[in-house]
């Protein structure tokens, strides 16, 4: 049906009557929402609700990460005719998921934005449906984190990424991508002793209790092993994952604000997350994709990668699969 249904499906973003299944629309043309799933604000009935914030303003050293929701979306395109590969059941197929647009904020109005992400996020919950949030620089992460925190407690993170992102900040009102996690662990919103972060290369010398799988270890120990660890150390708690796109190397996402040598491989990432099923992920984000700093579209691909696979984690928990 693939090749008779490309002849006629398009613009699946606002023409699909359905939640599930595929499309084969030309994955060249149309309106690029994610994987061809429905536009829409409407969440009655649906299981998961893809989401951007372009925002970049919180950035240390190169922005262009306003630009990363609209390119991971095009992105997406390449894989909305096919199941997610490697899993042993079809999220796309099996589970209503729509894309629920980005969040509309005053870019002028910084103190203002953390409320506006938190409320969007919130609105998500509390409609019964899960986030899954297309950055945007890795500070949206903490306002996000609030809204999972009030209906979850105190939520372990599990965070992929180059730099720890807890350097000291007792500032809350100050709005910075490498402060964040500090603020939330040190508001009571992430539990550290059940967190674990994954990929980190550069000195930190207080992880406020987080622990830490650096980048030579999950060289060292390989993808299986790290998995093994993550799902000790965060057990059956409530889990976010937030995914900060410079935890790959900069060969394989070169288009990222702070990108660091010595990262992790797609092959290794995609292991991880893959062996990580069965966690009690409640949600996530793809951060800091900077569609500027690579012509090759590489980055935004691996980010609509990523984001896949956080849709197959969150629907495994949703589904109540084994661990």
């Amino acid at each position: 049906m693939a090749l008779e249904d490309a002849k006629t499906q398009v613009d699946q973003a606002f023409t699909r009557t359905d939640l599930k299944g595929p499309s084969f629309e030309n994955t060249f043309g149309g309106a690029t929402s994610f994987l061809r799933r429905r536009y829409t604000k409407d969440l009655t009935g649906v299981d998961i609700a893809v989401t951007g914030i372009p925002f970049d303003q919180a950035v240390t050293n190169r922005p262009g990460t306003r630009l990363g929701p609209r390119a991971i979306r095009e992105a997406s395109a390449l894989q909305s005719p096919d199941a997610p590969y490697g899993w042993p059941y079809d999220a796309l197929s099996d589970l209503p998921i729509v894309d629920y647009g980005d969040l509309a904020f005053d870019y002028a109005d910084i103190p203002a934005f953390p409320g506006r992400v938190t409320d969007h996020i919130r609105g998500i919950l509390q409609s019964g449906a899960a986030s899954v949030t297309l950055g945007g620089d890795h500070y949206i992460s903490f306002p996000i984190l609030k809204a999972y925190a009030e209906k979850y407690g105190p939520i372990s993170l599990i965070q992929f990424d180059a730099h720890t992102d807890t350097w000291a900040d007792d500032d809350m009102a100050r709005v910075d991508h490498g402060t964040m996690f500090y603020k939330a662990v040190k508001s009571g919103i992430v539990d550290p002793a059940t967190s674990v972060q994954v990929g980190i290369r550069t000195t930190n010398t207080d992880t406020l209790g987080v622990n830490i799988i650096d980048a030579p270890t999950v060289h060292q120990i390989g993808p299986d092993a790290v998995a093994s660890r993550i799902k000790e150390i965060t057990g059956d708690r409530p889990a976010y994952l937030s995914f900060d796109i410079d935890g790959l190397d900069p060969a394989y996402a070169p288009g990222t604000g702070t990108p660091v040598w010595g990262g992790l491989t797609s092959a290794q990432a995609a292991r991880i997350l893959r062996q990580i099923a069965g966690v009690n992920l409640k949600g996530g984000d793809v951060v800091e994709v900077s569609p500027p700093f690579d012509t090759t579209g590489a980055t935004a691909i691996a980010g609509a990668h990523v984001a896949v696979e956080l849709i197959c984690l969150v629907g495994w928990t949703l589904l109540g699969k084994d661990r």
